[in-house]
Protein backbone atom coordinates (compact mmCIF):
# COMPACT_ATOMS: atom_id res chain seq x y z
CA UNK A 1 0.00 0.00 0.00
CA UNK A 2 1.62 3.81 -1.18
CA UNK A 3 0.63 6.38 1.14
CA UNK A 4 0.07 10.12 -0.09
CA UNK A 5 -2.64 10.72 2.75
CA UNK A 6 -0.14 13.43 4.82
CA UNK A 7 3.45 14.55 4.83
CA UNK A 8 3.79 13.02 9.00
CA UNK A 9 2.84 9.30 8.01
CA UNK A 10 6.57 8.33 8.68
CA UNK A 11 8.96 8.65 12.08
CA UNK A 12 11.61 10.52 12.19
CA UNK A 13 14.71 11.67 9.79
CA UNK A 14 17.95 8.75 10.84
CA UNK A 15 20.05 11.53 11.67
CA UNK A 16 17.40 13.00 14.80
CA UNK A 17 17.37 9.06 15.83
CA UNK A 18 21.16 8.34 15.96
CA UNK A 19 21.40 11.86 18.00
CA UNK A 20 18.73 10.48 20.22
CA UNK A 21 20.63 7.29 20.91
CA UNK A 22 23.96 9.17 21.21
CA UNK A 23 22.33 11.46 24.12
CA UNK A 24 20.42 9.04 25.37
CA UNK A 25 22.43 7.88 28.61
CA UNK A 26 23.43 11.93 29.54
CA UNK A 27 21.77 13.03 32.16
CA UNK A 28 20.10 16.62 31.42
CA UNK A 29 18.11 19.57 33.39
CA UNK A 30 14.43 19.00 32.57
CA UNK A 31 11.67 21.54 31.22
CA UNK A 32 14.11 22.78 28.23
CA UNK A 33 16.75 23.79 30.17
CA UNK A 34 19.22 21.64 28.65
CA UNK A 35 22.49 22.41 26.64
CA UNK A 36 20.97 20.81 23.60
CA UNK A 37 17.82 22.93 23.97
CA UNK A 38 20.36 25.92 24.11
CA UNK A 39 22.11 25.10 20.98
CA UNK A 40 19.24 24.72 19.13
CA UNK A 41 17.86 27.92 20.18
CA UNK A 42 21.44 29.68 19.08
CA UNK A 43 20.76 28.06 15.62
CA UNK A 44 17.37 28.98 14.90
CA UNK A 45 18.28 32.50 16.01
CA UNK A 46 20.98 32.64 13.67
CA UNK A 47 18.60 31.27 10.92
CA UNK A 48 16.04 33.68 11.71
CA UNK A 49 18.84 36.59 11.78
CA UNK A 50 17.34 37.11 15.07
CA UNK A 51 20.37 37.10 17.84
CA UNK A 52 17.23 38.18 20.70
CA UNK A 53 14.84 36.16 19.73
CA UNK A 54 12.86 33.94 22.38
CA UNK A 55 12.28 30.24 21.06
CA UNK A 56 10.29 27.87 23.06
CA UNK A 57 9.51 24.21 21.94
CA UNK A 58 6.04 22.49 21.76
CA UNK A 59 5.00 19.12 21.00
CA UNK A 60 2.88 19.60 18.43
CA UNK A 61 0.64 22.09 16.34
CA UNK A 62 -2.32 21.92 17.74
CA UNK A 63 -1.04 22.67 21.05
CA UNK A 64 1.51 25.59 19.80
CA UNK A 65 -1.80 27.23 17.89
CA UNK A 66 -4.22 26.85 21.34
CA UNK A 67 -1.09 28.05 23.79
CA UNK A 68 0.30 30.85 21.43
CA UNK A 69 -3.04 32.74 21.05
CA UNK A 70 -4.69 32.19 24.37
CA UNK A 71 -1.22 33.39 25.96
CA UNK A 72 -1.53 36.69 23.53
CA UNK A 73 -5.57 37.42 23.63
CA UNK A 74 -7.41 38.71 26.36
CA UNK A 75 -10.70 37.38 27.02
CA UNK A 76 -12.23 39.25 25.61
CA UNK A 77 -10.46 38.85 22.00
CA UNK A 78 -10.79 37.15 19.43
CA UNK A 79 -8.45 35.97 16.49
CA UNK A 80 -9.05 36.67 12.71
CA UNK A 81 -8.08 33.37 10.94
CA UNK A 82 -9.00 32.27 6.74
CA UNK A 83 -12.30 30.40 6.74
CA UNK A 84 -10.29 27.63 5.62
CA UNK A 85 -7.49 28.12 8.37
CA UNK A 86 -6.17 25.36 10.65
CA UNK A 87 -7.44 27.12 13.74
CA UNK A 88 -11.02 27.17 12.18
CA UNK A 89 -11.42 23.86 11.13
CA UNK A 90 -9.34 20.97 11.79
CA UNK A 91 -8.52 21.84 15.65
CA UNK A 92 -11.64 20.46 17.33
CA UNK A 93 -12.55 23.84 18.36
CA UNK A 94 -9.36 23.87 20.01
CA UNK A 95 -8.85 27.91 20.86
CA UNK A 96 -12.77 27.88 21.25
CA UNK A 97 -11.97 25.52 23.81
CA UNK A 98 -9.74 28.32 25.91
CA UNK A 99 -12.67 30.99 25.30
CA UNK A 100 -11.35 32.71 22.12
CA UNK A 101 -13.66 33.08 19.09
CA UNK A 102 -12.34 32.09 15.61
CA UNK A 103 -13.21 35.19 13.19
CA UNK A 104 -13.58 33.89 9.78
CA UNK A 105 -12.97 35.71 7.24
CA UNK A 106 -13.01 34.78 3.10
CA UNK A 107 -10.32 33.89 1.78
CA UNK A 108 -8.41 33.32 -1.86
CA UNK A 109 -7.13 30.19 -2.17
CA UNK A 110 -6.64 29.69 1.49
CA UNK A 111 -5.01 33.14 1.99
CA UNK A 112 -6.46 36.12 4.04
CA UNK A 113 -6.21 39.12 1.65
CA UNK A 114 -5.27 42.70 3.16
CA UNK A 115 -8.27 43.86 2.22
CA UNK A 116 -10.38 41.88 3.58
CA UNK A 117 -8.95 42.24 7.09
CA UNK A 118 -9.04 45.76 6.29
CA UNK A 119 -12.34 46.23 5.73
CA UNK A 120 -13.51 43.89 8.91
CA UNK A 121 -11.51 46.02 11.74
CA UNK A 122 -13.03 49.08 9.79
CA UNK A 123 -16.35 48.06 10.15
CA UNK A 124 -15.76 46.48 13.96
CA UNK A 125 -14.54 49.67 15.19
CA UNK A 126 -17.17 52.01 13.14
CA UNK A 127 -19.85 49.99 14.88
CA UNK A 128 -21.25 52.05 17.95
CA UNK A 129 -22.09 48.78 20.18
CA UNK A 130 -18.64 46.86 18.95
CA UNK A 131 -17.89 46.96 23.34
CA UNK A 132 -20.52 44.19 23.10
CA UNK A 133 -18.54 42.36 20.36
CA UNK A 134 -15.89 39.52 20.56
CA UNK A 135 -12.41 42.19 19.88
CA UNK A 136 -10.19 41.52 16.97
CA UNK A 137 -6.82 41.13 18.67
CA UNK A 138 -4.74 38.68 16.59
CA UNK A 139 -4.42 37.81 13.02
CA UNK A 140 -3.56 34.27 12.40
CA UNK A 141 -1.88 32.60 8.65
CA UNK A 142 -0.69 29.76 7.85
CA UNK A 143 2.24 29.68 5.63
CA UNK A 144 1.84 27.08 3.46
CA UNK A 145 -2.18 27.61 3.43
CA UNK A 146 -4.06 24.98 4.11
CA UNK A 147 -4.00 24.79 0.29
CA UNK A 148 -0.46 24.72 0.03
CA UNK A 149 -0.69 28.04 -1.11
CA UNK A 150 2.13 30.78 -0.53
CA UNK A 151 1.96 34.69 0.69
CA UNK A 152 3.97 36.56 -1.66
CA UNK A 153 6.81 39.34 0.47
CA UNK A 154 4.70 42.35 -0.44
CA UNK A 155 1.43 40.12 1.05
CA UNK A 156 3.07 39.55 4.42
CA UNK A 157 4.48 43.63 4.38
CA UNK A 158 0.89 44.54 3.93
CA UNK A 159 -0.73 42.23 6.29
CA UNK A 160 2.01 43.27 8.86
CA UNK A 161 1.68 46.95 8.42
CA UNK A 162 -2.50 46.75 9.19
CA UNK A 163 -1.85 44.54 12.15
CA UNK A 164 1.04 47.22 13.65
CA UNK A 165 -1.67 50.32 12.82
CA UNK A 166 -4.38 48.18 14.90
CA UNK A 167 -1.75 47.14 17.33
CA UNK A 168 -2.51 43.55 17.09
CA UNK A 169 -0.28 40.55 17.04
CA UNK A 170 0.49 39.00 13.68
CA UNK A 171 0.72 35.32 13.90
CA UNK A 172 2.10 32.61 11.92
CA UNK A 173 1.62 28.53 11.52
CA UNK A 174 4.45 27.29 10.12
CA UNK A 175 3.69 23.47 10.64
CA UNK A 176 4.79 23.06 6.83
CA UNK A 177 7.14 26.53 6.86
CA UNK A 178 10.15 24.50 5.41
CA UNK A 179 8.12 23.84 2.60
CA UNK A 180 7.01 26.84 1.89
CA UNK A 181 10.55 28.38 1.79
CA UNK A 182 11.88 25.72 -0.37
CA UNK A 183 9.47 26.34 -3.14
CA UNK A 184 10.42 27.40 -6.02
CA UNK A 185 9.60 31.14 -7.12
CA UNK A 186 8.96 31.92 -3.77
CA UNK A 187 10.40 35.44 -2.39
CA UNK A 188 9.61 34.79 1.33
CA UNK A 189 12.82 33.84 3.43
CA UNK A 190 12.68 33.21 7.15
CA UNK A 191 14.41 36.68 8.14
CA UNK A 192 11.88 38.23 6.58
CA UNK A 193 9.28 36.10 8.24
CA UNK A 194 10.74 36.91 11.73
CA UNK A 195 11.02 40.77 11.08
CA UNK A 196 7.40 40.30 9.82
CA UNK A 197 5.59 38.41 12.31
CA UNK A 198 5.38 39.08 15.84
CA UNK A 199 5.38 35.40 16.57
CA UNK A 200 5.51 32.41 14.50
CA UNK A 201 6.73 28.49 14.70
CA UNK A 202 8.82 26.42 12.52
CA UNK A 203 7.14 22.91 12.64
CA UNK A 204 9.27 19.74 12.97
CA UNK A 205 6.32 17.22 13.26
CA UNK A 206 5.93 17.50 9.69
CA UNK A 207 9.26 18.26 8.44
CA UNK A 208 11.59 14.93 10.14
CA UNK A 209 10.78 15.70 13.75
CA UNK A 210 9.00 12.53 15.58
CA UNK A 211 7.49 15.42 17.57
CA UNK A 212 8.21 19.14 18.12
CA UNK A 213 7.53 22.74 16.93
CA UNK A 214 9.37 25.55 17.33
CA UNK A 215 7.62 29.03 18.78
CA UNK A 216 9.67 32.19 17.86
CA UNK A 217 8.81 35.66 19.46
CA UNK A 218 11.15 37.85 17.85
CA UNK A 219 10.06 41.41 19.02
CA UNK A 220 10.78 41.28 22.44
CA UNK A 221 6.91 40.32 22.85
CA UNK A 222 7.18 36.63 24.39
CA UNK A 223 3.76 37.26 27.10
CA UNK A 224 4.77 37.23 30.92
CA UNK A 225 5.57 33.88 32.55
CA UNK A 226 4.72 32.10 28.95
CA UNK A 227 6.29 28.64 30.43
CA UNK A 228 3.85 28.70 33.22
CA UNK A 229 0.72 29.29 30.31
CA UNK A 230 2.73 25.84 28.88
CA UNK A 231 2.23 23.97 31.83
CA UNK A 232 -1.19 24.81 32.66
CA UNK A 233 -2.36 23.67 29.63
CA UNK A 234 -1.01 20.56 30.58
CA UNK A 235 1.70 20.92 27.13
CA UNK A 236 5.16 21.15 29.27
CA UNK A 237 7.43 18.19 28.44
CA UNK A 238 9.19 17.22 31.63
CA UNK A 239 11.90 15.68 29.41
CA UNK A 240 12.62 18.78 26.98
CA UNK A 241 15.93 17.08 25.95
CA UNK A 242 13.52 15.18 23.18
CA UNK A 243 12.59 18.32 21.48
CA UNK A 244 15.92 20.14 21.79
CA UNK A 245 18.15 17.48 20.61
CA UNK A 246 15.57 17.00 17.82
CA UNK A 247 16.05 20.82 17.04
CA UNK A 248 19.62 20.96 17.19
CA UNK A 249 19.83 17.74 14.55
CA UNK A 250 17.51 19.94 12.44
CA UNK A 251 19.78 23.05 11.92
CA UNK A 252 22.54 21.78 12.02
CA UNK A 253 24.33 21.50 8.35
CA UNK A 254 21.16 22.99 7.00
CA UNK A 255 19.15 19.82 7.35
CA UNK A 256 15.85 21.40 7.91
CA UNK A 257 16.05 23.19 4.52
CA UNK A 258 17.06 19.86 2.31
CA UNK A 259 15.04 17.40 4.04
CA UNK A 260 11.82 20.31 2.44
CA UNK A 261 13.57 20.27 -0.59
CA UNK A 262 12.71 16.95 -1.06
CA UNK A 263 8.84 17.43 -0.69
CA UNK A 264 9.08 20.26 -3.47
CA UNK A 265 11.08 17.75 -6.15
CA UNK A 266 9.29 14.78 -5.49
CA UNK A 267 5.54 16.92 -5.48
CA UNK A 268 7.30 18.24 -8.85
CA UNK A 269 7.80 14.94 -10.60
CA UNK A 270 4.27 13.88 -9.34
CA UNK A 271 2.78 16.67 -10.25
CA UNK A 272 3.68 16.25 -13.95
CA UNK A 273 3.24 13.01 -13.62
CA UNK A 274 -0.64 13.49 -12.78
CA UNK A 275 -1.07 16.27 -15.66
CA UNK A 276 0.38 13.62 -18.11
CA UNK A 277 -2.13 11.45 -17.39
CA UNK A 278 -4.91 13.86 -17.69
CA UNK A 279 -6.17 14.46 -13.93
CA UNK A 280 -7.84 17.60 -12.79
CA UNK A 281 -6.35 19.82 -11.11
CA UNK A 282 -8.12 21.89 -7.95
CA UNK A 283 -5.95 24.41 -7.14
CA UNK A 284 -2.41 24.87 -8.25
CA UNK A 285 -0.22 24.59 -5.31
CA UNK A 286 3.75 25.35 -5.15
CA UNK A 287 4.41 23.28 -2.38
CA UNK A 288 4.13 19.68 -1.30
CA UNK A 289 0.17 19.00 -1.18
CA UNK A 290 -1.46 18.47 -4.49
CA UNK A 291 -5.15 18.54 -4.84
CA UNK A 292 -7.12 16.66 -7.36
CA UNK A 293 -10.65 16.26 -8.67
CA UNK A 294 -11.24 12.04 -9.02
CA UNK A 295 -14.44 10.14 -10.41
CA UNK A 296 -16.04 8.77 -7.19
CA UNK A 297 -15.43 5.08 -8.64
CA UNK A 298 -12.31 6.21 -9.64
CA UNK A 299 -11.63 7.32 -6.41
CA UNK A 300 -12.79 4.18 -4.35
CA UNK A 301 -10.40 1.96 -6.80
CA UNK A 302 -7.64 3.68 -6.48
CA UNK A 303 -7.96 3.50 -2.29
CA UNK A 304 -7.46 -0.07 -2.57
CA UNK A 305 -3.64 0.73 -3.49
CA UNK A 306 -2.95 4.40 -2.32
CA UNK A 307 -3.45 6.18 0.83
CA UNK A 308 -4.81 9.69 0.02
CA UNK A 309 -6.42 12.46 2.21
CA UNK A 310 -10.76 13.27 0.94
CA UNK A 311 -10.41 17.09 0.74
CA UNK A 312 -14.46 17.86 -0.31
CA UNK A 313 -16.59 16.73 -2.54
CA UNK A 314 -16.84 18.48 -5.66
CA UNK A 315 -20.19 17.60 -6.72
CA UNK A 316 -22.42 14.20 -7.04
CA UNK A 317 -19.93 12.32 -8.97
CA UNK A 318 -15.83 13.54 -8.17
CA UNK A 319 -14.46 14.11 -5.16
CA UNK A 320 -11.26 16.46 -4.40
CA UNK A 321 -8.31 14.58 -2.98
CA UNK A 322 -4.91 15.51 -1.29
CA UNK A 323 -2.02 13.76 -1.94
CA UNK A 324 1.23 15.17 -0.29
CA UNK A 325 4.91 14.67 -0.34
CA UNK A 326 7.24 14.63 2.27
CA UNK A 327 10.84 15.58 3.76
CA UNK A 328 10.82 11.31 3.26
CA UNK A 329 8.81 10.62 0.22
CA UNK A 330 11.54 8.47 -2.28
CA UNK A 331 11.25 9.01 -6.03
CA UNK A 332 10.72 5.13 -5.95
CA UNK A 333 7.35 5.99 -3.88
CA UNK A 334 6.58 8.64 -7.45
CA UNK A 335 7.66 5.93 -9.73
CA UNK A 336 5.10 3.22 -8.04
CA UNK A 337 2.50 5.79 -8.34
CA UNK A 338 3.18 6.48 -11.63
CA UNK A 339 2.79 2.40 -12.41
CA UNK A 340 -0.68 2.17 -10.58
CA UNK A 341 -1.91 5.44 -12.72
Amino acid sequence: MLSFECDYNKGAHNRILERLLETNEESLSGYGSDKYCAMAKEKIRAYCGKPEAEVHFLTGGTQTNQIVIDALLTKYQGVIAAETGHVSIHEAGAVEFTGHKVITLPHLNGKLKTGTVREYLERFYGDENHEHMVFPGMVYISHPTEYGTLYSLEELKELSKLCREYKIPFYMDGARLGYGLMSHGTDVTLPDIAELLDVFYIGGTKIGALCGEAVVFTHHNTPKYFLTTVKQHGALLAKGRLLGVQFDTLFTDNLYMEISRNAIETADVLKKILREKGYPFFIDSPTNQIFIVLENERLESLKKQVKVSFWEKADEEHTVVRLATSWATAMEEIEALRELL
